[in-house]
């Protein structure tokens, strides 16, 4: 049960990370590519909330699994949880404070590549833009670091039965 609980953390948070990683690389990218600007930014701001609702159920699942793994609160004082649990802080901080301003904003404007850049309305919705994407940023490097933690954190009961099995004599020794 142990490795089932370990593949959906695993499952989760490459999901997730990979996610961020296909929209940074091909979503944004194409989309500026082949689509006029205010276009393009409809389509980035509808596809970031699917993003962010994929990184918020991976997040639950694996922190669920760490609690499945772990049955107490030390599950989530370990490394990879705690940066778990602050992705899942910054994309909700995106999802509901940040993204809803930019899509007031951009509503407002009708179209922000022709509104002026000493308009008001333009200065904030640059001034988010650029927060949401220190988020998406943050998130990303965090879960990276939460992805290394993970491959590389013992088990539950590893460290138990590492101490166990140095307090034996090696193989062949009495």
């Amino acid at each position: 049960m142990k490795n089932t609980f370990r593949f959906i953390q695993f499952l989760a948070l490459g999901t997730w990370v990979g996610s961020i990683i296909y929209f940074i690389a091909v979503v944004t990218r194409g989309a500026f590519a082949v689509l006029t600007r205010d276009e393009a930014g409809l389509l980035v701001g509808f596809t970031i909330s699917g993003l962010h609702q994929l990184g918020e159920i991976a997040a639950i699942l694996f922190i669920v699994a760490a609690v499945a793994l772990e049955p107490s609160l030390k599950a989530f004082v370990r490394p990879a949880t705690i940066g778990v649990l602050i992705m899942f802080i910054l994309t909700l901080f995106s999802q509901h404070a940040v993204l809803p301003r930019i899509d007031a904003l951009r509503r407002n404007m009708v179209s922000v590549d022709s509104t002026p850049l000493n308009d008001p309305r333009r200065a904030e919705f640059d001034r988010l833009h650029t927060i949401s994407v220190d988020l998406e940023s943050a998130v990303l490097l965090l879960g990276f670091a939460a992805l290394f933690l993970s491959a590389r954190a013992p088990r539950p009961n590893q460290i138990n039965e590492g101490i166990e099995r140095a307090g034996r004599p090696l193989q062949g020794q009495k």
